[in-house]
């Protein structure tokens, strides 16, 4: 579980086939999940100066790999003894949305957004939203769009200071939006839930 609170800019040295070698100063350790741009991936070798991390097909069919280069957002998963901020982050990527308009404002910049309207119903006005791995808050949306608006403290250390309109995005939407959606399509169903598809919810990719 990740809280969508970017902990390093970490640089992509390499991406090969399913195999991506980041250089980061975090120290990683065997095994860690750790989320690149908002993925969750899993570090499977150490180098003195980062790791690498493997993708699954299904995960590189999904996501954006355009984003598996350069300047890429880092953060280790959560620990039980961290502080939670941000909001629950899985690193289980929905879609890929792109940046259509960005409008300056006083203190501000706003960002619209367009998805695929199918997961539109997934994308609550005022609730949380992950874009690249940070957290943020969704102002409104529409049909095929929602509005973010960034602080310049938020661009200042991440890197959407860099996004441009066009710019392809790694989208999560809002886990408890999901779930809730997913019991209401099948409370009819005369099997319900079962365990199996309760984990894949929670493991998928």
């Amino acid at each position: 579980m990740f809280t969508g609170l970017i902990r390093e800019i970490a640089t992509v040295k390499s991406y090969q086939n399913n195999i991506l070698t980041i250089k980061s100063k975090h120290k990683a350790k065997m095994g860690d999940s750790i989320a690149i741009n908002g993925v969750c991936l899993t570090v499977i070798k150490l180098h003195s100066d980062g790791f690498d991390l493997e993708l699954a097909d299904e995960t590189r069919s999904i996501i954006d790999e355009s984003k598996l280069s350069g300047a890429v957002h880092m953060e280790p998963a959560m620990m039980m003894h961290d502080r939670f901020e941000g909001h629950i982050v899985q690193g289980h990527i929905d879609c890929v949305g792109t940046v259509s308009q960005i409008t300056p404002r006083e203190n501000a910049t706003d960002f619209i957004i367009t998805v695929d309207p199918k997961y539109i119903a997934h994308i609550i006005p005022k609730g949380s939203i992950t874009i690249d791995g940070i957290s943020l808050t969704v102002n409104d949306v529409g049909t095929d769009h929602f509005r973010l608006t960034i602080i310049p403290h938020t661009l200042e250390v991440t890197l959407m200071k860099n996004y441009k309109v066009g710019t392809k995005l790694n989208i999560e939407t809002d886990m408890f939006a999901r779930y809730i959606d997913h019991i209401l399509a099948h409370r009819n169903t005369k099997k319900g839930m079962s365990w199996e598809e309760i984990d894949s919810l929670q493991m998928t990719y």
